[in-house]
């Protein structure tokens, strides 16, 4: 086994080899691989991640990604994993979706080295093929029983009240299409997925053994993102998905996110994604379970996660943000610093001239339902549960003034241990 491939499976990156065959692939020499990515929305999502980071590890070793996108089979959708069709998408919304995901992957991973992600779309040779063409060239390869075998067409057949419509049933079909392709035009010889794409990539490899192929043809399969428990993440608890996309999930929730990871988890997370070495990721655990109340570890995972999603500057500004929600005092801040929280804490705005004439702190408590009254303001006050800055307000009667401004043009309020409320001031 070659040393790269075991270190992959050493960081739990993959979970099965097609063939013994795959791992001394990469030992040998360079070598082209591809991982797909479904258009299904206009966001890549934590899931996503894994595979992303398998991609990675292989083109820091010196080989050749490339990442396809699904314009084309994306316009069907893959039933791997589903109990349910999914609904369609029109052809713009699919356009706009790739754009962006396009985007997501030439960031996360390497666009500008000597073996640079290339980035491919599916559309380019299914859209001249035709229907005919395709059956009489392609399908003839691949039966219907082996199709009907694998995991992904045989669980929704079992499922008489749903079943499989013809036209998921065919999806396999086109992903298969798909590498041998790619291994025409690319010289692709790998195929990187999750386990629920093993009956696809598989069939891709078949499929060239049927029609001919003089290249050999592997595939590996990385584990599905999971808790400790078996449970799939990529959720938050209310059910939201943690999105790549910044307008979709904010960059202080996505650090939030990981900074919440449960103990269990933490060292399997941090060997799937963070680049240091098992042998330093190891030593991290143990520095962390010495004080684990610190959340050592989780803070260093949360800041791999979101340097290679966000990049170092939201970081480090997310960074500052979070700590602000912790009590930490504020000091030394831009309004730069608090705009990761914006997207996630109330926030109002009022003018800078009013600030300057100066603002009753009881009113301002009731204005933004920090409290519910005045008279309830003032008792909260007096009992020490209503903070300015992260500074506890003593004075009922307090007039907040331009001098208590945390940054340029914004003050924090907290009422008790986590309700905060962020006033900005234009000037």
């Amino acid at each position: 086994m070659s040393s790269l491939v075991k270190d992959l499976q050493q960081r739990g990156l993959i979970a099965n080899l097609t063939s013994d065959q795959t791992s001394i692939l990469f030992e040998e020499k360079s070598r082209i691989f591809y991982a797909g990515f479904d258009p299904s929305s206009s966001s890549l999502h934590i899931g996503n991640l894994v595979p992303l980071a398998l991609m990675r590890r292989l083109q820091q070793g010196g080989h050749y990604p490339i990442a396809l996108i699904g314009g084309a089979t994306g316009m069907i959708g893959d039933p791997s994993g589903k109990s349910d069709e999914r609904p369609l998408l029109s052809t713009e919304a699919l356009r706009i979706n790739s754009e962006s995901i396009t985007n997501q992957i030439c960031h996360l991973l390497d666009s500008t080295s000597n073996n640079p992600v290339d980035i491919v779309n599916n559309q380019e040779w299914f859209t001249p093929l035709t229907y005919l063409t395709f059956l009489r060239d392609i399908g003839k390869h691949l039966t219907v029983n082996y199709m009907m075998a694998k995991d992904s067409v045989r669980t929704r057949l079992e499922n008489r009240s749903q079943g499989i419509s013809y036209t998921e049933f065919s999806y396999m079909m086109l992903q298969a299409f798909d590498f041998v392709t790619l291994a025409q035009q690319k010289n692709c010889q790998v195929q990187i997925g999750g386990t629920d794409q093993w009956g696809n990539i598989t069939a891709g490899i078949e499929l060239q053994r049927k029609i001919g192929g003089t290249l050999d043809l592997y595939g590996i399969t990385c584990p599905l993102l999971t808790h400790a428990s078996g449970e799939k993440m990529g959720k938050t608890t209310a059910g939201n998905h943690i999105w790549l996309y910044n307008q979709r999930t904010s960059v202080y929730r996505f650090y939030q996110y990981w900074l919440t990871i449960n103990d269990d988890d933490l060292l399997r997370f941090l060997l799937l994604f963070s680049s240091r070495s098992i042998t330093e990721i190891q030593q991290i655990i143990e520095d962390h379970q010495q004080h684990p109340e610190q959340h050592q570890g989780q803070k260093k995972l949360a800041k791999t996660m979101t340097e290679w999603v966000h990049g170092t500057t939201a970081t480090e500004q997310v960074i500052k943000a979070s700590r602000i929600m912790f009590g930490a005092p504020i000091e030394d801040l831009s309004d730069n610093d608090l705009m990761p929280l914006l997207e996630d804490i109330p926030s109002s705005t009022r003018s800078y001239d009013a600030l300057k004439q100066g603002l009753n702190l009881l009113e301002i408590l009731v204005e933004t339902q920090l409290v519910a009254s005045k008279s309830a303001g003032r008792r909260l006050i007096t009992s020490g549960g209503i903070y300015i800055n992260n500074q506890r307000s003593i004075d009922p009667d307090t007039i907040i003034t331009t001098e208590a401004l945390a940054t340029e043009t914004m003050i924090i309020l907290r009422s008790g241990k986590k309700n905060y409320h962020i006033l900005a001031f234009n000037q």
